[in-house]
């Protein structure tokens, strides 16, 4: 169902009349919390530095370029709090080895060739994306209640590094992230180095998590509707920095990475992002892992980022997805600069277990 001139444009729909004021710009349900865990990495990464530097001195955390660098996990209280326990640009938090957080080595910035844009693919490709994943090869999860979803993955991700006034650009060694995520979404764990311990960090709180499978299994299977649905939800977080049609299709992404879509869910998602305006096929792109494929992508104008989700060239399965600087930043003083990858993925495992914390083919 590709997106044709005569259709109107999301923002015209009665759903989403108070959408159209440009004044205000949405960010979709828990994009907030990612802009906390990556603070507290880079907390982590800021102390660490200052305390085998001799003359490092804490350095105040890299200034969030835009809301795509993690992607979303909801984090308990107490982990927000000290993530927001900044003061005159100094950390507050004890972060590091001292916590017990496994370090992640840093390098040089993740760099790549841009592929070449189809300015009129991005629909075309997503349809054969939909047809894909509807096509029966996969029937999705079946959810039970006590039951958890796993996703595991392979992130890095790019920032800016100051020590003695001195801003170099690093990025993080790629490394695992494991998550579990109960069926209602008020119960789960993190596992990933520079985020958490070796034995991890619960997940657990009183409110669900926006990926949640029992969330997902209630959301509509008609695109239009689905898609109104998520500018809808998007209109409650009133992100001023975060252009509409962006939000939205980040929001669609969140759903496709770090959670498991059931099978009648899938093809509705991309076919509610093939109506997204601005949404381009990239010929190439490389997942975290080294994979080629085709991409999805869309541009958000004001930090010169593309999103970019990432399908096998044959198959067109999911793979993962990355954030690329495309453009130059319009802040001159951004030393991130066109072509550095700032936040990479790929999806090696989703599975259904039985228990939190247990791994796929082991009972419980």
């Amino acid at each position: 169902m590709n997106a044709t001139p005569s259709q109107p444009h999301p923002a015209e729909w009665p759903e989403t009349e108070a959408l159209r004021d440009t004044g205000e710009r949405s960010l979709p349900a828990g994009r907030h919390t990612l802009h906390k865990e990556h603070l507290m990495a880079q907390i982590r990464e800021d102390l660490r530095t200052a305390g085998t530097a001799g003359t490092a001195r804490p350095a105040a955390p890299a200034r969030q370029r835009n809301p795509f660098l993690r992607k979303t996990i909801l984090l308990p209280a107490a982990a927000c709090a000290l993530a927001g326990a900044v003061v005159g640009g100094v950390a507050l938090y004890g972060g590091g080895d001292g916590d017990g957080t496994t370090p992640v080595a840093t390098g040089p910035a993740l760099t790549t060739q841009l592929g070449a844009v189809d300015a009129k693919g991005g629909p075309q490709l997503l349809d054969r994306v939909s047809l894909a994943a509807g096509s029966g090869d996969t029937d999705g999860p079946v959810v039970r209640d006590g039951q958890y979803i796993y996703v595991a993955s392979k992130v890095a991700d790019t920032h800016a590094r100051t020590v003695d006034d001195k801003t170099t650009v690093v990025s993080t060694e790629l490394h695992d992230r494991q998550v579990w995520q109960s069926a209602d979404g008020k119960d789960g764990w993190l596992i990933e180095p520079g985020q958490t311990s070796d034995e991890g960090m619960t997940l657990a709180g009183p409110h669900p998590m926006s990926a949640a499978y029992d969330s997902l299994v209630k959301l509509p299977t008609d695109p239009d509707a689905l898609l109104k649905k998520i500018y809808r939800d998007a209109r409650a977080e009133k992100d001023k920095e975060v252009p509409l049609d962006q939000a939205a299709f980040v929001a669609i992404g969140d759903l496709l990475t770090e959670s498991y879509p059931p099978a009648k869910l899938a093809p509705a998602l991309y076919k509610a992002a093939a109506k997204i305006p601005g949404v381009v096929a990239v010929d190439d792109a490389t997942d975290a892992t080294g994979r080629h494929g085709v991409a999805v992508a869309r541009m958000e104008d004001q930090s010169g980022q593309r999103e970019e989700w990432i399908f096998d060239k044959k198959s067109l399965k999911f793979l993962g997805e990355r954030t690329v600087q495309v453009k130059p930043s319009p802040d001159k003083d951004d030393p991130i600069k066109p072509g550095t990858v700032t936040f990479t993925s790929a999806i090696t495992q989703r599975a259904v277990v039985d228990g939190n914390k247990q791994m796929p083919g082991h009972a419980g």
